[in-house]
């Protein structure tokens, strides 16, 4: 049996961005020359992104990727051998690796520390995962100017750093740790559509060496999600071979179209790992009828144990700082949701 350590309740970790920080935000982009009005206004954004998690009773807590443009930007503003094209991917910035990374220093540990000063909440943090940067980020024109050779050797560079981050940010008490790859659940698809740089087996082999192994200290846990949306059919051989071969506690599973599919993912979970299933549709503002979302739910129930999961939004609410996909209003009720949800899962003990 897995264990959720009572994070019942969670999110992925992108959250709107206030106005007063889109504003500082464009400021320093167009040419303030202070760094230090973009950070506090981003430690402002922190402290109140905080409050609203614990008013809504969540059982983690994260800076909401505030201080970022977009999920992975922890990983690319924060190790050198990136460059930014000026070209959008999938409404994404581009960034081509031109030399192996190194880091800088920490990429989200000092944030982190932020959170355990303003909240007893546990600390959460989220990261891309490395199979993702390297399948995204390799450009094949650069392996013979000095930059990586291969999508396996960038990926590989990018998981020995990232393994290090998830070492040093446990040891400042964050206590669930999500890694990012949107690329997995279309490799385990019927008919794999587009999935980048690396194969299924290399991607595997990358994002298993991101995660530190060994016991875990007390109450910590490491997550994958694998992508935002179920394939229209899936592969029980792959989906059993990716769980297998990534060492995460806790998967982070869609659940939000009732589809075959959603619970095929969830049947092939073994028995000792979470599931945290995106019960609510994070790209609408439109409410969902609470009964047909437990009646998912009931559904999942009946392939893994409703104790060995908890819920979550369907995906974060922005995808980069400038594009959200609600309103912080409509996002406010969205997480309103997951906790009432939670509530007639799990009623008033988390």
């Amino acid at each position: 049996m897995a264990d959720t350590y009572n994070y019942r309740i969670d999110h992925h970790g992108s959250l709107v961005r206030p106005a007063a920080l889109l504003a500082a935000r464009e400021r320093a982009a167009t040419g303030e020359p202070d760094p230090a009005p973009l950070h506090e206004a981003a430690r402002a954004a922190v402290k109140e992104a905080v409050v609203l998690q614990r008013r809504l009773r969540s059982t983690v807590v994260t800076d909401g990727d505030l201080p970022r443009e977009d999920f992975r930007s922890a990983v690319l503003d924060g190790v050198t051998g990136f460059r930014r094209t000026g070209e959008e991917t999938d409404g994404l910035a581009r960034w081509v690796a031109e030399s192996l990374p190194k880091a800088n220093g920490p990429l989200l540990a000092d944030w982190a520390s932020l959170l355990g000063e303003l909240t007893l909440i546990a600390p959460k943090a989220a990261l891309p995962s490395p199979a993702y940067l390297a399948a995204t980020c390799f450009d094949p024109g650069a392996a013979g100017a000095g930059g990586p050779a291969s999508a396996r050797e960038l990926g590989e560079a990018l998981a020995e750093i990232i393994h290090a981050e998830i070492e040093l940010l446990v040891s400042r008490g964050v206590r669930l740790v999500q890694l990012n790859n949107p690329l997995l659940l279309t490799h385990t698809a019927a008919e794999p559509g587009d999935t980048g740089a690396l194969s299924f087996e290399d991607a595997l082999a990358v994002d298993a060496l991101a995660v530190p192994t060994g016991e875990r200290p007390e109450g910590v846990r490491v997550g994958m999600a694998p992508g935002w949306a179920a394939p229209a059919s899936v592969d029980r051989g792959r989906v059993e071979r990716l769980y297998a071969a990534v060492p995460v506690d806790r998967w982070i599973l869609p659940c939000d179209r009732g589809t075959d599919a959603e619970l095929d993912l969830l049947r092939a979970l073994p028995e000792d790992r979470d599931a945290c299933l995106g019960a609510v549709d994070a790209t609408t503002a439109e409410m969902e009828d609470i009964d047909t979302v437990m009646a998912r739910i009931d559904a999942a129930a009946e392939v893994k144990d409703l104790e060995d999961m908890a819920l979550a939004p369907s995906r974060g609410f922005a995808d980069t700082a400038a594009r959200p996909l609600l309103s912080a209003e409509d996002q406010h009720r969205k997480l309103i949701q997951v906790e009432t949800l939670a509530r007639y899962c799990w009623g008033n003990e988390f």
